[in-house]
Formats: structure tokens, sequence, C-alpha cells
């Protein structure tokens, strides 16, 4: 994910001082203001036309901080230290650009970790506000007299197992942001995770562990409601078995039960509807009867 979602998440969301986004990014308040205040979802560094002299070093250095990185804090090299290793190999820079670059790859490592570094374990609870796990499935409709294959959008709350299931034609991004937008409006606004499979529309790459390359609109659209994706690991649904489960009951309650609609639009609405009525049916355990008492439980 890109480093303005996370930056926008602290701010707005988690209510982090701009001092402390200083900290953990190695980025000046000016730089982080800017990206804050402008209407762009995904930042785009300026780079030097100029070679750096630091460029032939880079590598050697980056390996040396991964190294570093790995030892206790008492057995750890200096970036002086690093500096004068690297004079002797023939670097004659300033201390001042070495440390530049050591910041940069220490902020670097920080937001790797901090956004692809959880998800080794499956929580068996969630506390209210945590998370929403989405997918698609393939269901048949009448739609203006004809029966037509859909694609259909399941959000799921992971706390109190509110839900909600949308139609479309395809598997686009459009379909795909729609359906959290409606999403979002229906169960009371946004959660803090979302947690999906890794779906073309959404990943672009599949790295190591958790590591997921984010197609730009995507990220965009995560940058704007200031939520974390995570993405579960390949061939492992069940690490997002609740709304996994969804997809079977609304086959057995929605789409084998219903009749003929004129349109898209009135097969939605009506999905809605049967959503909402099937939710109020749920019981909730310790949890407040309704829909709008829960929602208003987890967003608070």
């Amino acid at each position: 994910m890109d480093l303005l979602s996370v930056i926008r998440r602290w701010r707005f969301r988690d209510k982090l001082p701009i001092r402390e986004i200083e900290r953990r990014t190695g980025l000046s308040r000016n730089t982080i203001r800017k990206y804050l205040r402008s209407n762009v979802m995904e930042p785009v560094f300026k780079v030097p036309d100029r070679p750096s002299k630091l460029d032939p070093y880079a590598e050697k250095l980056s390996g040396w901080l991964r190294i570093e990185a790995g030892k206790s804090r008492k057995q750890r090299r200096t970036v002086k230290q690093m500096h004068a290793d690297l004079v002797d190999l023939g670097f004659d820079g300033s201390y001042g650009r070495v440390a530049a670059f050591a910041r940069k790859w220490k902020a670097q490592l920080q937001y790797e970790q901090q956004t692809s570094g959880r998800g080794t374990f499956v929580p068996l609870a969630f506390a209210p506000g945590e998370a929403f796990q989405f997918d698609w499935s393939e269901d048949w409709a009448v739609i203006a007299g004809e029966r037509v294959k859909l694609q259909a959008a399941h959000t799921k709350l992971s706390h109190s197992k509110a839900f909600i299931v949308q139609a479309y034609p395809l598997q686009t991004n459009e379909m795909l942001f729609d359906a959290l937008t409606q999403a979002f409006r229906v169960l009371g606004g946004v959660r803090q995770r979302g947690i999906f499979d890794n779906m073309k529309t959404a990943v672009d790459r599949i790295g190591s562990g958790k590591t997921r390359q984010v197609n730009a609109r995507f990220a965009a659209v995560v940058s704007h409601y200031l939520f974390e994706p995570e993405f579960c690991n390949p061939a492992s649904g069940w690490e997002k078995g609740q709304v996994e489960k969804n997809v079977q009951d609304a086959r057995r309650r929605l789409w084998q039960r219903m009749s003929a609609f004129p349109d898209l639009e009135a097969l939605n609405a009506w999905l809605e509807e049967q959503c909402l009525a099937g939710w109020n049916e749920i019981q909730h355990g310790n949890l407040p009867g309704t829909i709008a008492e829960v929602h208003a439980a987890e967003i608070s």
C-alpha cells in the first residue's frame, strides 16, 4: 500500500499529531501537511535528475542496514560507522547523505512491518468497529424476463455479523468500489480494517508473506475511506470464513426464493431489504437488539 494512505489513516482516523507522523515516516512536516491538504490519494516524489554520489553504494548500504536491523541495539553499528566504512571503499560524499538514506530506509522498513507484518494468525473474535470481510460469488436471477448470471458482492461485519449483498453484472473496479460504498452506507460506516482475498480488482502482484502490490485505483479508494486492507494467503478462504459462510447462507435464504425483477436496481433494493430484515431476526447474544443500536455500538 502507498505511504500516503497510511499517513491519512494516522492523521484523520487515529488523530496522530504531525510531529508523531514525522517521526514515524522520516518525512518533513511541510511535506506531510502538503499531502494531507491536497486531493491526491497517492504521493509522487520528485526524483533528482543528477545522480547521487551514494548511488554506486546504495545496494551495499541497504544490505548493511538490513543486517544491523536484525541485531540487538547494543550490537548495531551506527550510521557514522557505516559512513566511515563507505569512505574506506571510496565514497567521498557527506555523512548527511548517508544519514538521510538510512532514515528513509528505516521509515520504509517500519511502513512495511505495519502494513504487511500483521496477518500471521486469524483472530477468533473481533472488537466492535474493528473489521469487515468482503467476497464475491456468482449467482443467477431473472431480470427483465431473462435468467442472467450475476456477480454478488458480500460484505459482512466481523464483530456483529451484520451483512449486505449486492448484485452486479461484472467484477470490475467500478463494481467493487460501488459495492464498498453501498456497504458502508447500509452497515453504518467504515470499519478500521477490510479483509479480502487476492482479487484482481485490488491486487496486481502477490509478494512474500502478506506483502501485496495493490493497484492504484484500489489504493485510492482505501486512502479515501481510511481503512486498512488485509489480504488472505492464497487458497486460504478460511481466513475470511465469516463472509465465505455468508455466501452459502445467501444462496439458501435469498437467491433460491427470489422472484423476477424488472431491472438490477429493483433486485438490489430487494436484496438490501431482505438483508436488513434477516439481520434483525438474528439473536445477537449480549449485543443490543436492533441494527441501528448495533451500528451505534460498533462505530462508537
